[in-house]
């Protein structure tokens, strides 16, 4: 049979290539979430938009989308794709180290939040059953648009991660209480949720225990077909089955997913499955972005827009107030607190299930659904607005608070080393100090750079070194070390000869740009200077010749040669009465 190109699927799939294809590069370009253009697009395209006009220009059908509810499988599926890559993130042991903060602050937060606003609802007239609906629905928060913005790496990205890890798990609770609350509900609604609860603890435990075995089996023969399309379909059954699975014993299916993906990640092949779905990811949440999107219809806003801002403005202040609050108290910074607070504070793609739950109940009116409906496509659509305002408040915070980590104190604690310069070259020292658990502070004169430090978890505080106080404010008396790696030769200079002058003690490691640079550190005082060019160039002459086929011994011999002599030139030009140390020498060298 012909394909026809009528055919309505085909049509909206065009759309939503089309509007990817045009979006993702477009709103790069001009430095502006995506999230937002495709929304933007789903308003556009949308059965309110263009789409309603296709009755009278019938060529429109060939550009818009006039069913939402066609693509609404592929903005699931694309939820689902997100929380199995959020999985290969993770591993059972980080997941068993946040179960204070999943259990306990996401507990908390989903609770509070949903508390206060049902109080609130319910005091505006809207009976406590529904209330409780609607103050859990709108207290959960978007896992689809927060994780990709914040990661799962960072301090802010952790925090809202267990927060939303809770709500997801929580979803299915929810649904079946909702239900146990409806007018025409019997007492067997409570029996059912325990009794799917039971089915998805134990299906659980048997999908841990048989993927354990089955998926490194799975993939290895992938691997051996040397076929990237094989790979690929065995990732996407795995996804598909494990969703399924948890299904069809009443759980979410993003708790299937989730699970999959941490099975997956405790395997060796974990890199290549979330390099190869990740653009199928980034395809569907465009999807489900443009669902969203088509939920909105301007006219209706424009009509009820004073009460449609009071919702939006209300929800956000209340879960803010809420998750900044409990991230305190559970000993987050001020800075990380309120940036997870506004970056949680919008509704979520879960809230629309929700609400859909409570009004097939009958705990609410199918009025006050679609009104919360609309909240909540505002509050998604807002979300990298919050996101951006938080972070950048956090950044004052932190920039004008006392919270920057202490460089040094005679209090007692174990002194710290000081590294200024957090580029490259810093964090890469920064990372091995941290390994071996040698005590440190970062000074950065780049505000982006310190809140992005920051934000990794990097005890790192804003300050210009080039200011004589700034160097008094470290109090480098007390310090262990000071470890010089910014990309600035005369700055490097005149900081080590200033605070040699202080401290005629303290070991002043310095990057040097090359021997001559070196030279002129140890003149100004340095203890020892790393010139980063000649390490790099000896290794790289020393792997050319060996390859080209001289002996490794002559070779060796020859490596070392110029090693002495740049020595002696440093000695000779910074004026030392040894030659310096380029190179500790390992324990077989000795």
């Amino acid at each position: 049979m012909a394909f026809e190109l009528d055919n309505k699927g085909f049509s909206d799939a065009l759309v939503i290539l089309g509007a990817a294809g045009l979006v993702i590069p477009g709103f790069a370009r001009f430095r502006i979430s995506p999230v937002i253009g495709f929304i933007l697009v789903g308003i556009l395209v949308g059965p309110a938009g263009l789409g309603s006009l296709v009755g009278t220009y019938p060529w429109l059908y060939h550009f818009t989308i006039s069913d939402p509810h066609s693509i609404e499988p592929f903005a699931e599926f694309g939820i689902i794709l997100l929380l199995f890559s959020i999985g290969l993130e993770l591993s059972f042991r980080r997941l068993w180290s946040m179960r204070r903060l999943v259990f306990g602050v996401g507990a908390a937060e989903l609770l509070g939040s949903g508390a206060i606003l049902a109080i609130g609802l319910y005091f505006l007239g809207q009976p406590l059953a529904g209330a409780i609906g609607l103050g859990l629905a709108i207290a959960l928060s978007s896992t689809a648009l927060v994780l990709p913005m914040a990661g799962t790496q960072s301090p802010v990205g952790r925090s809202a991660f267990s927060m939303l890890l809770f709500e997801d798990l929580a979803l299915v609770p929810i649904i079946f209480m909702l239900g146990a609350l409806a007018p025409t509900a019997s007492d067997a609604g409570f029996g059912n949720l325990v009794e799917t609860l039971i089915k998805g603890g134990i299906t659980v435990a048997i999908m841990l225990v048989a993927g354990k075995y089955l998926l490194t089996h799975i993939f290895s023969q992938a691997a051996r077909t040397k076929s990237p399309e094989v790979f690929l379909a065995a990732s996407l059954l795995v996804v598909i089955v494990s969703s399924m699975v948890t299904s069809l014993v009443g759980l979410s299916p993003i708790v299937g997913a989730l699970l999959a993906g941490l099975l997956i990640a405790e395997t060796e092949y974990h890199g290549e499955v979330e390099i190869i779905t990740a653009p199928f990811k980034g395809l569907a949440l465009g999807v489900f972005l443009l669902t969203v999107g088509m939920s909105l219809d301007m006219r209706v806003i424009l009509a009820n827009w004073p009460m449609l801002v009071t919702a939006v403005i209300g929800v956000v202040i209340v879960k803010t107030v809420v998750t900044a609050l409990l991230l305190r108290f559970s000993g987050a910074r001020r800075a990380v607190a309120l940036e997870v607070g506004l970056l949680m504070s919008s509704p979520s793609e879960t809230t629309l299930i929700v609400l859909s739950a409570a009004s097939a109940a009958q705990l609410i009116l199918p009025s006050t659904a679609a009104f919360w409906q609309i909240v909540t496509a505002i509050g998604l659509t807002i979300t990298p607005l919050l996101a951006r305002l938080g972070h950048d408040v956090a950044r004052r915070i932190d920039l004008a608070s006392g919270e920057e980590p202490p460089p040094m104190g005679d209090d007692g604690s174990r002194p710290a080393a000081v590294v200024i310069g957090f580029g490259r070259v810093g964090r890469m020292v920064c990372d091995l100090l941290k390994t071996h658990n040698q005590p440190f502070v970062v000074v950065e004169s780049d505000a982006d750079v310190v809140a992005e430090g920051r934000r990794g978890g990097y005890p790192i505080m804003f300050g210009d070194v080039s200011r004589a106080e700034m160097l008094d404010k470290l109090r480098l008396g007390h310090a262990r070390a000071l470890i010089l790696t910014m990309d600035d030769p005369v700055l490097s200079i005149r900081v080590t000869k200033r605070v040699r002058g202080w401290v005629p003690d303290l070991p002043i490691i310095a990057r040097a740009r090359d021997p001559d640079h070196a030279a002129q550190l140890y003149k100004a005082g340095a203890s020892d200077a790393v010139p980063e060019t000649l390490e790099s160039s000896l290794q790289l002459a020393e792997t050319a010749l060996v390859d080209l086929g001289v002996a490794m011994g002559p070779v060796i011999a020859s490596i070392h040669q110029t090693r002495e002599d740049l020595r002696q030139e440093i000695k000779e030009a910074g004026e030392l009465d040894s030659a310096p140390r380029l190179r500790r020498l390992r324990e077989n060298e000795a």
